[in-house]
């Protein structure tokens, strides 16, 4: 799969990264039960000690042209699993399982934790995948049938990083600005909520991009949250073929990121050296 540019992908010393999500949607494993969930979880324990439980992720699918299916949920006939998530003893990893999904999450979880870069975050999620499917196929339930990849960045921008209020959006995010004439009759927004989507090439997946207002955990910081998800499929279900959908998505989320911030805080704040 070639890339979008022969451009070397942007690189920065001190990125915004909060989290990143790789995973794939398949076709529901009906056998997969609530007792499987716990011998799943002896697979991965000795790295993830940790269990909770939260609500299923209700599935959107892409779709294009005319009639298309797009955002349809595919709902299954029997009685719904709770979604598990096994917690890495460190806290920043992150297995979420459900019968149609499989994700691996990193998290930031304070100011020393350094964004470990894509190339570890997709080889984790490729390896524990491989661990669920090859617990699947052993346990006779069945098979991962993909339907959909995923893949999310979630960047935390700072209040001081480059903004002060919400009329200073347009300073980080040049197409999206706040006119401060004097005589405006509206005063500055109270909050920020901007979506818009961008299609990737021969129609494998939409770059979703948002921005909204939010808080940091430690501080109750104001913040930027800055979000970039790309969601789709590759045109064949092989290893191969997903790996490269990856990196395509990677790409488009990395030169989405910069092409729609401004250069400035790319450079004073998040130190861009690419």
């Amino acid at each position: 799969m070639t890339s979008h540019t022969e451009q070397p992908l942007p690189e920065f010393d001190n990125p915004p990264v909060n989290e990143v999500v790789c995973g794939v949607l398949f076709r529901s494993v009906d056998n997969l039960l609530a007792p499987h969930l716990g011998l799943l979880w002896d697979r991965f324990k000795a790295e993830y000690p940790s269990c909770q439980e939260a609500p299923p992720i209700i599935p959107i699918i892409e779709g294009f042209g005319e009639g298309a299916a797009r955002n349809k949920p595919e709902f299954a006939e029997i009685p719904p699993l709770p979604r598990v998530w096994f917690v890495h003893a460190n806290g920043n990893g992150i297995i979420q399982v459900q019968r149609d999904r499989f994700l691996h999450n990193w998290r930031k979880l304070n100011a020393e934790n350094t964004y470990p870069r894509y190339g570890h975050v997709f080889g984790r999620f490729l390896k524990h995948l491989g661990t669920l499917q090859e617990f699947v196929a052993e346990h006779k339930l069945g098979a991962v049938e993909p339907l959909q990849y995923e893949m999310t960045y979630v960047n935390h921008i700072y209040k001081d990083e480059g903004w002060a209020a919400n009329s200073d959006v347009g300073k980080i995010f040049a197409d999206f600005g706040w006119r401060a004439e004097q005589e405006r009759f509206l005063p500055p927004p109270e909050g920020i909520n901007w979506r818009t989507t961008f299609v990737l090439p021969r129609k494998m997946g939409r770059l979703h991009a948002s921005i909204q207002n939010g808080e940091s955990r430690e501080d109750n910081r104001p913040l930027f949250v800055f979000e970039l998800t790309v969601r789709g499929m590759a045109t064949e279900k092989s290893l191969p073929a997903m790996q490269g959908w990856f990196d395509m998505a990677h790409e488009w989320i990395v030169r989405g990121f910069a092409d729609l911030t401004n250069e400035r805080t790319q450079n004073d704040v998040w130190r861009r050296t690419r």
